[in-house]
């Protein structure tokens, strides 16, 4: 299989606001962020803004992989990544995935040597936008929550409003979210989702059918619980549920980032 090195070429190393104390961060004896503070609440609810990022478990990859026959570049470890980014059925033994004979067609008569959408500067999506190991920041209001992605410096809304989801969307690379409270758990459903989405690194199908659900709870201060659910009855014969690990990244921010300025690696790609 091929693994990508996602095109970093153009990220600065250096940015004006990284390492700049940011005011109502909770801080221990020693000036050091505490992350273990309490979580912080607005109008009776968890705040979830910040800096945030994927915290896989140690040696996920590597026990999905192998050993990696990859060049590390440096701010894209590919251990960093969470294993559902490369596998959402990471979890299911070979020939026990829940996939329907059309999702087995299409892996099967799909392209396998096409480059993928982020390989030409395309965006990740959902949920892979939420999976990799590169830093997305949540600024949350009343009524909407902006999630950017430093990867591909996409934005993406999510509304709270109570508005519903569209009935008819015009198919998107991000797909229409909608989030309400259950409790102090935020949960946000997307659909409307485009044909050239990708799920995962291997290429496992979607249809028009896909929904994505994500429910986001802050623990503390410093960590988060995100559960991502893929449901789509014409590609999975049940829903695929994961969990996984965000840590805050605080005193810091996202950089900015355009692939296609100055892009040199698509022709080292193979």
């Amino acid at each position: 299989m091929r693994l990508f090195l996602l095109l970093t070429a153009c990220t600065t190393l250096h940015a004006q606001w990284l390492n700049y104390p940011s005011r109502g961060t909770p801080r221990s004896k020693d000036g050091k962020p505490d992350l273990q503070a309490r979580t912080p609440r607005a109008s009776g609810k968890p705040v979830l803004s910040g800096v945030w990022q994927v915290a896989p478990a140690a040696g996920e990859v590597e026990k999905l992989f192998g050993k990696l026959d990859v060049e590390d570049v440096p701010g894209d470890d590919l251990t960093t990544f969470s294993k559902y980014f490369f596998n959402i059925l990471a979890d299911f033994a070979r020939g026990h995935e829940p996939m329907t004979p059309e999702a087995f067609a299409a892996m099967k008569n799909g392209p396998q040597h096409a480059l993928s959408p982020d390989e030409r500067c395309l965006p990740l999506s959902v949920p892979r936008g939420d999976l990799i190991g590169f830093p997305f920041k949540i600024v949350q209001t009343a009524e909407q929550l902006v999630a950017m992605y430093e990867a591909d410096h996409t934005h993406r809304q999510i509304y709270l409003d109570g508005r519903p989801l569209p009935k008819d969307p015009n198919p998107a690379w991000l797909g229409y979210s909608v989030g309400r409270w259950e409790g102090d758990t935020l949960v946000v459903d997307t659909t409307g989702f485009n044909a050239e989405v990708q799920l995962d690194t291997m290429r496992h199908p979607h249809s028009d059918k896909l929904r994505v659900q994500e429910r986001f709870h802050r623990d503390d201060f410093g960590h988060m619980g995100l559960q991502i659910t893929i449901d789509d009855p014409r590609m999975y014969t049940k829903a695929i549920a994961f969990s996984v690990r965000l840590l805050l990244m605080p005193d810091s921010d996202i950089l900015e980032s355009f692939c296609n300025e100055n892009e040199k690696d698509r022709a080292h790609l193979k």
